[in-house]
């Protein structure tokens, strides 16, 4: 430690009050969460071990998939292959493009379980909100919340590792979401913009901070937008290089591709800066709002998701006219 410096002291969200001040109320309803808290641990304890194995038979799958697929060769423009010459004239494609990937598929399991807990955490915040808890008290549900949160990020962060495009296609969000969906999640400035009219009244200052930190929001979201547009349109020179037209020296046709395959690693880059904007501006508002308003917050920004998974539910079961089922037949 720097010589002088003393550590900082932690927060007391009770506000100085010892637990054999509390009331038999409070003090059971803290043995309950601690009970709760102790058994959910256990369950997410089975469910990385059921996890672990889903994830050691789904990279055996993948390994016989690749081994059969080994036989079949590259597929070119011209309908000739690299190797597997028992398939020439196939046109048999690599990789499987049209299947979900190992990866893919344990995410959307986890983004599963994450949902089902992200519920329940809700629910405990609104009960908890609706009994007018102290902001000590009510403290801790909020942070809970945050902390799920956060693990969605290191949820993510496999999906970006293993299969970015399955992470930014939204296609393990509802229809409805995937229409506001920016590199693979929310828009901070907007949901910043929507929570202002649930955390009513705000003092001079928070309105001072909360409004500059929408601003900062905007302006990084707007540099990683701008850096996407210049990726997409690289990428695009790329593959519309004569070198890929009419592939007649394989190895130029191949060092084509590996060149657009090291320009698609950067968007795992602008995704994880997606992803930690995120977390930081949850976190931020946090340190700018009382526990009160931060839980509603929380709310109302899962209220939104969840209305606009109603909707792409009612959009699906709606009932359509003959004319329209006959296009779709």
């Amino acid at each position: 430690m720097i010589k002088g410096v003393k550590p900082l002291a932690k927060k007391d969200h009770r506000r100085g009050t010892s637990t054999t001040e509390r009331d038999p109320k409070t003090l059971r309803r803290l043995a309950q969460n601690r009970e709760a808290a102790r058994k959910s641990r256990l369950r997410k304890k089975a469910y990385i071990q059921q996890l672990e194995s889903s994830r050691i038979r789904l990279a055996q799958l993948e390994q016989e998939l690749h081994t059969t697929r080994a036989h079949q060769g590259v597929f070119f423009p011209n309908g000739g292959i690299l190797a597997g010459q028992s398939v020439v004239g196939k046109g048999v494609p690599i990789g499987g493009i049209d299947s979900l990937s190992s990866e893919a598929a344990m995410f959307d399991v986890e983004y599963g379980r994450w949902q089902e807990e992200h519920y329940r955490l809700m629910y405990e915040l609104r009960a908890a909100l609706q009994q007018h808890l102290p902001e000590g008290e009510l403290q801790m549900y909020v942070e809970s919340c945050l902390a799920h949160h956060d693990e969605m990020l290191g949820i993510k962060e496999g999906a970006i590792k293993g299969d970015v495009f399955h992470l930014i296609s939204g296609v393990w969000r509802s229809p409805a979401e995937r229409c506001f969906l920016w590199l693979g999640g929310f828009r901070p400035s907007e949901v910043i913009k929507m929570l202002l009219s649930h955390v009513d009244p705000l003092t001079e200052q928070q309105i001072v901070a909360v409004y500059g930190l929408q601003q900062s929001a905007l302006e990084t979201e707007e540099t990683l937008s701008q850096g996407m547009e210049a990726l997409y349109q690289s990428l695009s020179d790329t593959i519309l290089s004569d070198a890929l037209s009419c592939p007649s020296n394989v190895a130029i046709y191949m060092g084509q591709m590996a060149a657009a395959m090291n320009k698609l690693s950067t968007l795992k880059g602008f995704v994880r800066q997606a992803e930690n904007l995120r977390q930081q501006t949850l976190h931020r508002l946090h340190q700018i709002l009382t526990a009160r308003q931060m839980a509603r917050s929380l709310l109302a920004m899962s209220d939104y998701f969840h209305r606009l998974r109603t909707l792409s539910s009612l959009w699906v079961t709606r009932p359509r006219a003959p004319q329209e089922q006959q296009g779709h037949s």
